[in-house]
């Protein structure tokens, strides 16, 4: 991600949850999303760069239901990159020459902005291209039929068309509570994903904050990384605790953490150090 180190910290934000939840969306994003029939899969390696920063969000070969066999290349982009066409074009041709095979590539770009990102390349001796998906032009009910919250949650960066907007994401909310859970803290984080989501939509943000505040009786206050408000007493405890969670069990970044629990990035500091000290 370019731009300053806040920039950079929220993209990486976005990027750890679309990678921690890829194994399970993967396959419903490669069915539905991209149309494709894959009826064998194999993960490739992801060191195909040479000298690149960045490795492949997603590299399989596959085997359609045509029998047709190809290295599938999936990226999930946030930033309008004028140069991400060049970037998929170096790994079309090393993905090409190490495996030998076709190369099927795709962009999911994550943003509710219309990229204005080239696709293609046409010079006199090479012609290039790649398909590049909006989420935002997508149905927010596809993402809705799939009983896997990680999917589900990705309908709220997704076309809500003519529908009520708080009525949507009211949808995408009682779909997610829907699934029984392991218990209140996998409930929570997919939750805790979803609010840093939605801020690539901000037109929502306050129907979103509408919503949650709805179903947040649903969490316990000791766990509920939603919770705001309460009484005086013991309000400082139950700050510790959230914070200790969004540490321990999410990896946050102190900044995010400040911005969840509404507390002091000192007070954040105290706790991670004394963490530290265990």
């Amino acid at each position: 991600m370019k731009g300053d180190n806040g920039q950079k910290n929220q993209g990486s934000s976005y990027d750890k949850i679309i990678k921690e939840n890829l194994e399970v969306t993967l396959p419903v994003i490669i069915k539905d999303l991209l149309g494709l029939q894959i009826i064998v899969s194999e993960e490739l390696p992801d060191d195909v760069q040479h000298t690149k920063e960045r490795k492949p969000d997603a590299l399989k070969k596959v085997t359609d239901s045509a029998g047709n066999t190809y290295v599938l290349h999936v990226e999930f982009q946030l930033e309008d990159e004028k140069e991400m066409v060049y970037r998929m074009a170096e790994y079309k041709v090393m993905l090409m020459r190490r495996y030998r095979l076709p190369v099927h590539q795709y962009v999911i770009y994550l943003k509710d902005t219309p990229p204005a990102m080239p696709t293609s390349l046409a010079t006199e001796h090479l012609r290039f291209d790649f398909r590049l998906i909006r989420i935002s032009e997508i149905s927010y009910k596809l993402f809705l039929k799939s009983g896997q919250p990680e999917m589900q949650m990705l309908g709220i960066l997704a076309n809500f068309g003519k529908d009520d907007k708080e009525g949507a994401i009211e949808s995408i909310v009682d779909r997610m509570m829907a699934i029984p859970s392991p218990g209140d803290f996998a409930r929570s984080r997919h939750f805790n994903q979803m609010r840093i989501l939605v801020q690539l939509r901000s037109s929502i943000e306050l129907y979103f904050e509408k919503v949650m505040q709805k179903v947040s009786t649903f969490f316990k206050e000791e766990k509920d990384f939603f919770y705001k408000r309460g009484e005086a007493k013991g309000e400082e405890r139950k700050s510790m605790l959230v914070v200790e969670n969004l540490i321990v069990k999410l990896g946050l970044a102190d900044h995010q953490i400040v911005e969840l629990a509404e507390v002091d990035l000192a007070f954040v500091q105290k706790i991670r150090s004394g963490l530290n000290k265990k």
